[in-house]
């Protein structure tokens, strides 16, 4: 039976059927639902893994690479549409008796329908999502040179993505069925379900939703052969050093890539939502809090901190994410390790250097002690009445206050019993334990760090899966995961690692599983079969992504060392080398050496109490002027966590972000509401699907074959400002520099 409104009902008879609190909900999720579709068919569960599997060994192969590129679900939501009616169409309809059972099933239960299509980009997600802990591996068999048990390493990239299971289960109830937990990153996706499958009829002049989304499609693939292919320049236009070209002070200001970006641009989609998301599927008032915090680390504290000299920041680049020694070189790793026992060798680092960071990038630290801090302190100030109120009905005091239309069409499917989340939480544990503990303790982690990564992923899943369900933006632990055990476990480096990811992944995991349920949710998918595709998914995704990366490391010769590979060679591993060193700064140095009394940084743990005090002030300001609605909307963990992703996003990434989101979420939404409830998000799905194609495509087509297109000014994917990553105090001498 379909639930819907009767045409008759006035328009204030639906705002009170429709009562959700979310003016961006109620303009894209509809309030409908056929209960009579089916879902778990033999379509889904062959589409499902097809896509889940196809994206994991993609994403994976590519993962290692020096030119990246990542995979979304969108491109498997667009392709499977077509293959998915073609089976409906085809298959036979009779049904097959599976032998000595009861059961039977059918090739072909009928169309190809939308809640089918839902549970196969849900399998896809998980194929797209990623695996950390494969980082882990490549590290120590492509960096360390040494082995790990393959059965290890297996049951490594299982255990951490399945410990987010549950967290999930205990935090569903308030980051699902909270209707003020909206999640916006979702409102694409349900955009692009009904402009696939809504029959809609074309107004005149105008386009159904469908038209605008193949429309937008198109164009952004046709474009995207310019800054993929013919123009990477586009990509970062820094204008001050095309008109300063040998001035350092002036790069340092206007480079996009590796300064201030004064003055820069991107003209590429995939810039601008490369790092922090889609601009027109974050919230505005989110978009103005990043916006005041990127101004004020890039364009008050860096300036202030760096020509001042703090930390004798002169000596190194105003922006990189490298480590340095005291004079002004890239650290030299091999002058501190052990080999043999992989311990800080501390002759050899007294005898060299401490680890110097750039002044921005020692502040990027500072600042996710802060976020973390703030994160606590806003969601108990803010959020702390709503919570108490679900944990009220959460033990049986009733309280409607949370319900709305979307909980309410949900009630008729049989929910997820909590003893499903609590035996995969329990048995993940315990192979947790068993992966670090067995195997000859391959990863240095005892047992007890299993036991405190579980807890700081329990404690921060709830106060950060809000932020992310309101904003759009997730601060992440890796910082205070590394910081924590660095502490209390140093010279361990494997062991650091190994704790980050049970800790920060397990939490990343939940966060994103609470999202595919909100998903689910919003399109009124069965609870049961969104939880079947989900572990099945995510099973199958961490055994392609780590059989992939297991078949890598052992094929491609030198993998990860560019000093040995073959000029021209791909196998690179970017991603992992920025992981390698992690595991040195913080498991083999340590943090008492960098923000402790051994260290050069440690007032930046002062960050740590601006971070507890400020949504504090904000609160305070609240209270005394409640008329001012505008106070209640400083987010202060998404202005001090602004700049989070910086490094390896750079300026250039946020200046374009601000620039359209600023425009389609103020002025478009107040002068065009009707276009931008209709077409906004379907704009952002096909500009994604666009990129995505193309992308594949160029790779497929001849990047594979290290075809990269004219060799010409245009050619170079960085931003013509050399200078910029050049030191400015005296005496420093590095190459392709001037020494002042």
């Amino acid at each position: 039976m379909s639930v819907t409104i009767d045409p008759a009902i006035t328009t204030d008879e639906k705002e009170e059927i429709n009562d959700c609190p979310i003016d961006e909900v109620r303009l894209t999720v509809p309030i409908t639902d056929d209960p009579t579709m089916l879902t778990m068919t033999f379509r889904t569960w062959v589409l499902g893994i097809a896509s889940c599997i196809l994206l994991s060994f993609v994403n994976m192969f590519f993962g290692y690479r020096q030119n990246q590129l990542a995979i979304t679900s969108v491109t498997a939501q667009i392709v499977v549409l077509p293959i998915g009616k073609l089976m409906a169409a085809v298959l036979p309809t009779k049904p097959i008796h599976v032998p000595f059972t009861k059961w039977s099933f059918s090739l072909n239960p009928g169309p190809f329908n939308l809640k089918e299509h839902v549970l196969i980009t849900i399998f896809a997600n998980s194929g797209a999502g990623g695996v950390y802990a494969i980082g882990i591996i490549t590290i120590v068999k492509a960096f360390y040179h040494r082995n790990i048990h393959p059965f290890a390493g297996f049951l490594l990239s299982q255990t951490t993505q399945m410990l987010g299971y549950g967290w999930a289960g205990v935090f569903r109830k308030y980051l699902v069925e909270s209707p003020y937990m909206w999640w916006p990153s979702n409102l694409v996706q349900v955009s692009l379900f009904r402009a696939l499958h809504e029959k809609e009829k074309r107004p005149k002049g105008g386009l159904t939703r469908l038209q605008f989304f193949l429309m937008v499609m198109i164009s952004s693939f046709a474009y995207y052969l310019i800054p993929n292919y013919f123009f990477p320049s586009i990509t970062a236009l820094s204008i001050v050093c095309w008109i300063w070209k040998n001035s350092v002070t002036a790069q340092q200001i206007g480079a996009g890539n590796s300064g201030l970006g004064i003055g820069s641009i991107g003209l590429d989609w995939a810039t601008l939502s490369g790092f922090t998301g889609s601009p027109l599927a974050t919230p505005g008032f989110a978009i103005i809090n990043l916006l005041i915090g990127f101004v004020l680390i890039v364009y008050i504290v860096t300036p202030i901190s760096y020509w001042n000299n703090w930390y004798n920041g002169k000596r190194f680049p105003i922006f990189s994410s490298h480590v340095f020694d005291a004079y002004g070189n890239k650290y030299n790793i091999s002058r501190v390790i052990n080999e043999a026992t992989f311990n800080l060798d501390k002759h050899g680092y007294d005898n060299y250097s401490q680890i110097h960071l750039s002044n921005f990038f020692a502040f990027s630290y500072g600042l996710s002690f802060a976020t973390l801090g703030a994160t606590l302190t806003h969601v108990a100030l803010f959020h702390g009445s709503s919570i108490w109120q679900l944990t009220r009905k959460a033990v049986g005091r009733s309280s409607d206050q949370m319900e709305d239309v979307h909980n309410r069409l949900m009630k008729k499917y049989k929910p997820v019993p909590q003893w499903w989340f609590h035996i995969i939480l329990v048995s993940m544990v315990a192979l947790s334990i068993l992966t670090c503990e067995g195997f000859g303790k391959q990863l240095q982690l005892p047992y007890w760090g299993i036991f405190l990564a579980c807890a700081l992923a329990l404690f921060y899943t709830l106060p950060i899966g809000i932020i992310t369900a309101t904003t759009n933006q997730q601060p992440g632990l890796n910082v205070i995961t590394e910081l924590i055990i660095g502490y209390m476990y140093p010279g361990k480096p494997l062991a650091n690692v190994a704790f980050k990811t049970y800790g920060y992944i397990s939490m990343t995991q939940a966060i994103q599983f609470l999202a595919d349920f909100k998903l689910g949710h919003y399109m009124k998918i069965p609870p049961r079969s969104m939880f079947v595709a989900q572990l099945a998914g995510t099973v199958i995704a961490s055994t392609v992504y780590f059989g992939t990366a297991w078949w890598l490391l052992s094929t491609v010769k030198n993998i990860c060392d560019p000093s040995l590979l073959p000029d021209g060679s791909p196998w690179t591993c970017p991603s992992d080398d920025v992981f390698f060193s992690a595991s040195i700064i913080w498991g083999l140095v340590g943090p008492l050496r960098m923000f402790g009394r051994l260290g050069i940084y440690e007032s930046v743990n002062w960050f740590f109490l601006i971070g507890v005090i400020s949504p504090i002030l904000v609160y305070a300001l609240a209270r005394l002027f409640p008329n001012q609605r505008w106070i209640s909307l400083i987010h202060m963990p998404v202005i001090l966590g602004a700049t989070g992703n910086m490094p390896p996003g750079r300026a250039v990434n946020y200046i374009s972000f601000f620039i359209v989101g600023i425009f389609f979420n103020f002025y478009v939404y107040r002068k065009f509401r009707g276009w931008w409830a209709k077409h906004n998000y379907i704009l952002s799905a096909g500009l994604d699907a666009g990129v995505a194609l193309m992308g594949v495509l160029m790779y497929i087509a001849l990047q594979g074959y290290d075809i990269y297109g004219m060799n010409w000014w245009g050619q170079d994917d960085g931003d013509h400002c050399p200078l910029a990553s050049c030191p400015t105090a005296k005496g420093i001498v590095v190459e392709g520099c001037p020494v002042f």
